[in-house]
């Protein structure tokens, strides 16, 4: 389980190393519980073969098919952290949109809701593994999930395109586009941070910095020439040790946070026209 960590989100284990053993591995064994999930629509099967295999186990999740370790963990934290087994499914439903031959979104709208449901039900779970209880600091938890999966979707054009998905257009226009768009829900993801326990806080602000700051070195191409020859673009590990550091700057701010009022934006206004939020938290 961390070897599936360390190997396939490199960003996220270099945080987790500020988390307790035992939240470390809550966390890895939802991670294991994704990643199997995205194993299934990201495999070289035949389309119907990867459906037949991605209805199987979620047949077997809904039915607690216990002598599935990774979905025995799974459950095992749904119980332990009270999460709303509609959280799962909507992750469910996030991957399954990718089990088509051909994936092509035309909207805003459809990009956020897909970002929630893949990504953002993942950053709630994940508060709900580090204690965090207030409303309206979870709501800051989706938002952080968002952020990320866009700065994923703005990183994997080329991959995406060669999976046949589109979820932005190729071009360079694009991509800054949706790089911009995951600052607003970077941005408004970081007040909700304070109500981390502090053992646990140091580690999402780094993943939040460390991530973010993908969205850096894709905008440092310029260009969808140097983009395209890039290859998969990942954050060099003295940028790592350098964000790291700012973080304990962020730490200290989030010390004087002493309410949390939720500001809803635009962005995230489209997306509770489709997903009632206050029923999944």
């Amino acid at each position: 389980m961390t070897n599936l960590l360390k190997k396939h989100a490199k960003s996220f284990y270099w945080a987790s190393f500020f988390l307790s053993k035992s939240t470390f591995d809550k966390c890895s064994s939802l991670y294991n519980f994704c990643r199997t999930l995205d194993d299934l629509a990201d495999d070289d099967k035949k389309l119907e073969i990867k459906k037949e295999n991605f209805l199987n186990f979620k047949k077997d999740f809904i039915s607690k098919n216990l002598n599935n370790s990774i979905i025995k963990e799974m459950w095992s934290i749904i119980d332990s952290e009270k999460i709303s087994t509609q959280v799962v499914i909507d992750l469910f439903d996030g991957v399954q949109t990718d089990l088509e031959d051909k994936v092509q979104f035309k909207s805003k709208k459809e990009l956020l809701v897909y970002s929630y449901r893949v990504a953002g039900t993942v950053g709630l779970m994940m508060s709900k593994i580090l204690k965090v209880n207030n409303k309206e600091a979870l709501k800051g938890a989706i938002d952080l999930g968002i952020a990320m999966q866009l700065t994923n979707v703005a990183r994997d054009v080329c991959e995406d395109k060669a999976r046949n998905r589109q979820y932005i257009n190729h071009d360079f226009s694009s991509i800054k586009e949706t790089i911009n768009e995951s600052q607003i829900f970077y941005n408004k993801s970081f007040h909700s941070i304070s109500s981390i326990p502090l053992r646990s806080r140091f580690s999402v602000i780094v993943a939040r910095r460390v991530y973010r700051k993908i969205g850096d070195c894709i905008l440092k191409q310029k260009k969808i020439e140097n983009y395209n020859n890039a290859g998969k673009i990942y954050v060099p590990v003295y940028e790592k040790i350098i964000q790291t550091f700012l973080s304990f700057f962020d730490f200290i701010k989030l010390l004087f946070v002493k309410e949390l009022n939720y500001d809803n934006h635009s962005s995230h206004n489209i997306l509770q026209n489709e997903v009632n939020i206050n029923e999944r938290i």
